[in-house]
């Protein structure tokens, strides 16, 4: 495609953080490894992004950054406004990013009004909700990845606990009433048309259902630079050893894979090592302890990401019990590392995990999922010819979720995006 000039908003953009914010480094990274972009981010991005840039890695020519000027009452993703975004006082996060949306169109018109660029592009948040106003701007848009369309299931609610079934019934709720009655989005998806990307292909069905509208799938995140490695072999005599790893919430759902953990023989020699903290850590460790399993569980808190990478490397499976959520990071580090990956069958592991890579679990009871993924580990634990395969397998699937493969997939989005803007203009003069 011949090179273009963008302008992208990415509010979480920053090299030395996971999440969002590694989705929207990743994003414009790769993005500009064949276009010319500018990046409006947010300001306290600023100095990780200045020592990244002077660095070895460098971020090259082709990639600029304008910021936005932090205000007192932004939001910003730690201290007391992640107490906030956990909360049920979560709407004040959302009006508070909201504001930044709106500072952040005043940058984009003073970068606009030059006319050199050939199209915008809004990449993070990649929450529907959070479309700002930048369809108003009078070039091509691109809008993607999109996620959070999503409720949680309510057959899964009991999995939740007390505190879990109420907040996440409550964002089911206004979930269902924004779809139904949010105009910005609507605005957003009509000026951007088919050319928006959609995180899972759960999401990309809800797009068309709810709004009419067409989609690409792209995964919000990337294959890491975690080099190729060979499977983790495992001697008959060995632990097993079975890896999870996210924040200690509802939604993450350790105690699943705690109470599958509890189903397997006794006899079996398995050892189930989590990564991350939170809120809930001592309520699963109580119930670890509850379930029998506690001598059997290894719990290394957070680590740097080198640390938990290596961690993860050394372990023979990978589990993935979340409830709700797009792709996680780390499932896409799981199998760029070469672990085969038990999971449930729902949100973005439906789309990762192949039958080549890993075992999921279809979603039906909470019962049934706990007694499915011990079956799954079982199978794996006692049959080291096919965890070894799905290894392979997992290292090969990897390669799918590589940058260079996105970027592909979204030069032929751009590339519908001017085409239909060129079409547009076309009709106007003719008319």
């Amino acid at each position: 495609m011949t090179r273009i000039r963008i302008l992208a908003i990415a509010y979480a953009c920053n090299p030395t953080r996971g999440s969002e914010d590694a989705v929207g480094w990743g994003w414009v990274n790769a993005i500009a490894q064949q276009h010319d972009v500018t990046v409006i981010t947010a300001d306290y991005n600023r100095a990780d992004i200045d020592a990244f840039a002077v660095g070895p890695s460098g971020t090259g020519n082709n990639l600029r950054f304008r910021y936005v000027k932090n205000c007192p009452w932004h939001y910003r993703p730690w201290g007391v406004w992640a107490k906030i975004e956990a909360s049920a006082a979560k709407p004040i996060m959302n009006l508070a990013y909201s504001n930044w949306l709106d500072h952040a169109l005043r940058v984009a018109e003073r970068e606009t009004a030059s006319g050199q660029y050939d199209l915008v592009h809004l990449i993070t948040y990649v929450g529907w909700r959070f479309c700002g106003k930048f369809y108003r701007l009078n070039l091509p848009f691109v809008w993607g990845p999109v996620g959070g369309l999503m409720n949680t299931p309510w057959r899964l609610m009991p999995a939740l606990g007390l505190k879990g079934a109420l907040y996440y019934t409550g964002r089911n709720v206004v979930n269902s009433l924004q779809i139904a009655l949010l105009p910005g989005p609507r605005r957003a998806l009509r000026k951007a048309g088919g050319a928006v990307v959609a995180a899972t292909s759960e999401i990309q069905r809800a797009l068309a259902t709810h709004f009419g509208n067409g989609s690409r799938v792209i995964c919000e995140v990337g294959s890491p630079n975690v080099g190729m490695v060979g499977p983790q072999l495992r001697s008959s005599d060995e632990t097993f050893r079975i890896c999870w790893s996210g924040p200690h919430v509802p939604g993450k759902a350790l105690h699943l894979l705690l109470k599958a953990a509890a189903l397997l023989p006794r006899e079996s020699n398995f050892s189930v090592e989590v990564l991350g903290d939170g809120p809930f850590r001592k309520t699963w460790q109580e119930l670890a302890q509850k379930l029998g399993v506690a001598e059997r569980c290894i719990w290394y808190g957070r680590l740097p990401r080198n640390d938990a990478l290596e961690t993860m490397k050394s372990c023979h499976v990978f589990a993935i019990t979340s409830l709700k959520e797009l792709t996680s990071t780390v499932a896409i580090e799981a199998v760029s590392l070469g672990l085969p990956v038990v999971t449930l069958n729902h949100c973005g592991m439906a789309d990762l995990v192949t039958d080549e890579c890993g075992i999921k679990v279809d979603v039906v009871s909470v019962d049934q999922i706990v007694r499915d993924l011990s079956l799954a580990l079982l199978r794996l634990m006692d049959d080291e010819t096919l965890r070894r395969r799905l290894s392979q397998g997992a290292l090969l699937r990897s390669l799918d979720y590589a940058w260079g493969k996105k970027l592909a997939s979204l030069n032929e989005v751009y590339a519908q995006a001017l085409r239909s803007c060129s079409q547009a203009l076309a009709g106007a003069e003719t008319s």
